[in-house]
Protein backbone atom coordinates (compact mmCIF):
# COMPACT_ATOMS: atom_id res chain seq x y z
CA UNK A 1 0.00 0.00 0.00
CA UNK A 2 1.65 3.85 -1.03
CA UNK A 3 2.24 5.87 2.23
CA UNK A 4 0.52 9.13 0.31
CA UNK A 5 -2.60 8.85 1.58
CA UNK A 6 -1.47 8.09 5.28
CA UNK A 7 1.29 11.31 4.56
CA UNK A 8 -1.94 13.57 3.00
CA UNK A 9 -3.72 12.30 6.20
CA UNK A 10 -1.17 13.54 8.37
CA UNK A 11 -1.25 16.70 6.76
CA UNK A 12 -3.98 17.47 6.48
CA UNK A 13 -4.24 16.23 10.80
CA UNK A 14 -1.39 19.25 11.20
CA UNK A 15 -3.99 21.81 8.79
CA UNK A 16 -6.25 21.48 11.39
CA UNK A 17 -4.42 21.79 14.42
CA UNK A 18 -2.87 24.97 13.06
CA UNK A 19 -6.06 25.81 12.25
CA UNK A 20 -7.84 25.57 15.53
CA UNK A 21 -4.58 26.84 16.72
CA UNK A 22 -5.18 30.05 14.81
CA UNK A 23 -8.88 30.21 15.92
CA UNK A 24 -8.05 29.92 19.45
CA UNK A 25 -5.79 32.90 19.45
CA UNK A 26 -8.06 35.12 17.53
CA UNK A 27 -10.93 34.01 20.12
CA UNK A 28 -7.95 35.17 23.15
CA UNK A 29 -7.13 38.26 21.11
CA UNK A 30 -10.52 39.34 21.54
CA UNK A 31 -11.24 38.58 25.19
CA UNK A 32 -7.89 40.37 26.20
CA UNK A 33 -8.25 43.18 28.29
CA UNK A 34 -6.73 45.47 25.15
CA UNK A 35 -6.63 42.85 22.59
CA UNK A 36 -9.28 43.65 20.59
CA UNK A 37 -8.32 47.27 19.72
CA UNK A 38 -5.37 45.44 17.89
CA UNK A 39 -7.23 42.35 15.91
CA UNK A 40 -5.29 41.89 13.22
CA UNK A 41 -3.48 38.96 11.08
CA UNK A 42 -0.15 40.28 12.75
CA UNK A 43 -1.72 40.23 16.56
CA UNK A 44 -3.18 36.36 16.07
CA UNK A 45 -0.42 35.04 14.50
CA UNK A 46 1.93 36.02 17.24
CA UNK A 47 -0.88 34.79 19.71
CA UNK A 48 -0.66 31.89 17.73
CA UNK A 49 2.58 31.11 17.70
CA UNK A 50 3.20 30.90 14.30
CA UNK A 51 3.81 32.53 10.95
CA UNK A 52 1.82 35.50 9.17
CA UNK A 53 1.94 34.04 6.03
CA UNK A 54 0.08 30.75 7.82
CA UNK A 55 -3.00 32.76 8.91
CA UNK A 56 -3.07 33.83 5.06
CA UNK A 57 -2.60 30.27 3.65
CA UNK A 58 -5.47 28.93 6.15
CA UNK A 59 -7.93 32.30 5.53
CA UNK A 60 -6.82 34.16 2.66
CA UNK A 61 -7.59 37.20 4.33
CA UNK A 62 -8.71 38.99 7.73
CA UNK A 63 -12.01 38.47 6.55
CA UNK A 64 -11.60 35.23 6.18
CA UNK A 65 -10.50 34.86 9.26
CA UNK A 66 -13.23 36.24 10.78
CA UNK A 67 -15.72 34.52 8.87
CA UNK A 68 -13.57 31.16 10.25
CA UNK A 69 -14.15 32.36 13.52
CA UNK A 70 -17.58 32.95 13.22
CA UNK A 71 -18.31 29.55 12.02
CA UNK A 72 -16.48 28.37 14.90
CA UNK A 73 -18.92 30.43 17.00
CA UNK A 74 -21.77 29.27 15.28
CA UNK A 75 -20.58 25.36 15.66
CA UNK A 76 -20.09 25.47 19.28
CA UNK A 77 -23.32 27.72 19.67
CA UNK A 78 -25.36 25.15 18.15
CA UNK A 79 -26.41 26.61 15.21
CA UNK A 80 -27.12 23.37 13.38
CA UNK A 81 -30.11 22.97 15.37
CA UNK A 82 -31.86 25.55 13.24
CA UNK A 83 -32.86 23.37 10.33
CA UNK A 84 -34.88 21.34 13.28
CA UNK A 85 -36.74 24.60 14.08
CA UNK A 86 -38.15 25.45 10.19
CA UNK A 87 -38.93 21.63 10.17
CA UNK A 88 -41.82 22.25 13.11
CA UNK A 89 -44.77 21.89 11.39
CA UNK A 90 -46.46 25.02 13.32
CA UNK A 91 -45.15 28.03 12.79
CA UNK A 92 -45.37 29.25 16.98
CA UNK A 93 -43.43 26.50 17.94
CA UNK A 94 -40.39 26.99 15.05
CA UNK A 95 -40.42 30.75 15.71
CA UNK A 96 -40.17 29.46 19.57
CA UNK A 97 -37.43 27.31 18.99
CA UNK A 98 -35.87 29.65 16.52
CA UNK A 99 -35.42 32.18 19.71
CA UNK A 100 -34.05 29.47 22.05
CA UNK A 101 -31.29 28.38 19.66
CA UNK A 102 -30.21 32.39 19.06
CA UNK A 103 -30.38 32.46 23.14
CA UNK A 104 -28.18 29.61 23.27
CA UNK A 105 -25.68 30.46 20.47
CA UNK A 106 -25.74 34.59 21.69
CA UNK A 107 -25.03 32.84 25.39
CA UNK A 108 -21.91 30.28 24.30
CA UNK A 109 -19.15 33.13 24.40
CA UNK A 110 -20.84 36.72 25.32
CA UNK A 111 -17.76 38.82 25.59
CA UNK A 112 -15.92 37.29 22.41
CA UNK A 113 -19.85 38.22 20.71
CA UNK A 114 -19.89 41.54 22.28
CA UNK A 115 -16.53 42.51 21.13
CA UNK A 116 -16.87 41.38 17.62
CA UNK A 117 -20.12 43.26 17.20
CA UNK A 118 -18.63 46.55 18.84
CA UNK A 119 -15.83 46.36 16.05
CA UNK A 120 -18.15 46.35 13.80
CA UNK A 121 -18.69 49.43 14.17
CA UNK A 122 -15.23 50.44 13.67
CA UNK A 123 -13.61 48.04 10.84
CA UNK A 124 -14.63 47.25 7.39
CA UNK A 125 -14.15 43.59 7.35
CA UNK A 126 -16.04 42.87 10.78
CA UNK A 127 -18.90 45.32 10.01
CA UNK A 128 -19.09 42.94 7.05
CA UNK A 129 -19.50 39.41 8.56
CA UNK A 130 -21.40 40.63 11.26
CA UNK A 131 -23.97 42.05 8.38
CA UNK A 132 -23.95 38.52 6.61
CA UNK A 133 -24.64 36.94 9.37
CA UNK A 134 -27.43 39.48 10.65
CA UNK A 135 -29.11 39.22 7.27
CA UNK A 136 -29.47 35.24 7.67
CA UNK A 137 -31.24 35.82 10.62
CA UNK A 138 -33.78 38.16 9.44
CA UNK A 139 -33.95 35.92 6.15
CA UNK A 140 -34.89 32.86 8.76
CA UNK A 141 -37.46 35.05 10.39
CA UNK A 142 -38.92 36.28 7.14
CA UNK A 143 -39.04 32.43 6.26
CA UNK A 144 -40.82 31.27 9.32
CA UNK A 145 -43.57 34.95 9.29
CA UNK A 146 -44.82 33.70 5.78
CA UNK A 147 -45.38 30.43 7.04
CA UNK A 148 -47.49 31.64 9.49
CA UNK A 149 -48.98 33.84 7.03
CA UNK A 150 -49.57 30.73 4.79
CA UNK A 151 -50.68 28.20 7.81
CA UNK A 152 -52.42 30.43 10.54
CA UNK A 153 -52.71 34.36 9.64
CA UNK A 154 -52.91 35.47 6.24
CA UNK A 155 -53.97 39.33 7.76
CA UNK A 156 -50.13 39.18 9.06
CA UNK A 157 -48.95 39.92 5.15
CA UNK A 158 -50.14 43.35 5.62
CA UNK A 159 -47.31 44.15 8.29
CA UNK A 160 -44.78 41.21 7.24
CA UNK A 161 -42.11 44.10 6.80
CA UNK A 162 -42.73 45.65 9.97
CA UNK A 163 -42.77 42.30 12.09
CA UNK A 164 -39.85 41.38 10.90
CA UNK A 165 -38.38 43.94 11.75
CA UNK A 166 -39.40 43.95 15.26
CA UNK A 167 -38.21 40.11 15.79
CA UNK A 168 -35.30 40.80 14.20
CA UNK A 169 -34.40 43.36 17.03
CA UNK A 170 -36.30 40.90 19.54
CA UNK A 171 -33.77 38.30 18.45
CA UNK A 172 -30.55 39.86 18.43
CA UNK A 173 -27.56 39.56 20.44
CA UNK A 174 -27.63 43.48 21.93
CA UNK A 175 -31.11 42.27 23.30
CA UNK A 176 -30.29 39.17 24.59
CA UNK A 177 -27.27 40.62 26.44
CA UNK A 178 -29.22 43.67 27.80
CA UNK A 179 -32.15 41.11 29.16
CA UNK A 180 -29.35 38.38 30.46
CA UNK A 181 -27.25 41.62 32.40
CA UNK A 182 -25.01 39.60 34.71
CA UNK A 183 -27.07 37.21 36.20
CA UNK A 184 -29.91 35.96 34.40
CA UNK A 185 -29.15 33.04 31.93
CA UNK A 186 -31.22 31.82 28.86
CA UNK A 187 -33.65 29.84 30.44
CA UNK A 188 -34.58 33.34 32.24
CA UNK A 189 -34.48 35.60 28.96
CA UNK A 190 -35.11 32.78 26.23
CA UNK A 191 -39.22 33.07 27.66
CA UNK A 192 -39.35 36.84 27.80
CA UNK A 193 -38.39 37.12 24.16
CA UNK A 194 -41.00 34.79 22.98
CA UNK A 195 -43.66 36.40 24.94
CA UNK A 196 -42.51 39.75 22.97
CA UNK A 197 -42.24 37.89 19.70
CA UNK A 198 -45.64 36.83 20.32
CA UNK A 199 -47.26 39.87 21.10
CA UNK A 200 -45.23 41.66 17.96
CA UNK A 201 -47.00 38.93 15.85
CA UNK A 202 -50.68 40.02 17.68
CA UNK A 203 -50.86 36.45 19.38
CA UNK A 204 -51.54 36.51 23.66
Amino acid sequence: MSPRPYQLGQRKAASDQTRTRILAAARALLMAPDGYSRFSIETVARQADVARMTVYHQFGSKLGLLEGLCDSLASSGGMEQLASAFRQPEPLAALNQYIEIFGRFWEVDRLVMRRLRALAALDPDFEQVIRTRDEWRRKGLRALMQQMVEKQMPSLNESLDEIVAILFTLTSFETFDTLAGSARSLEEVAPVVQRLARLAIGLT
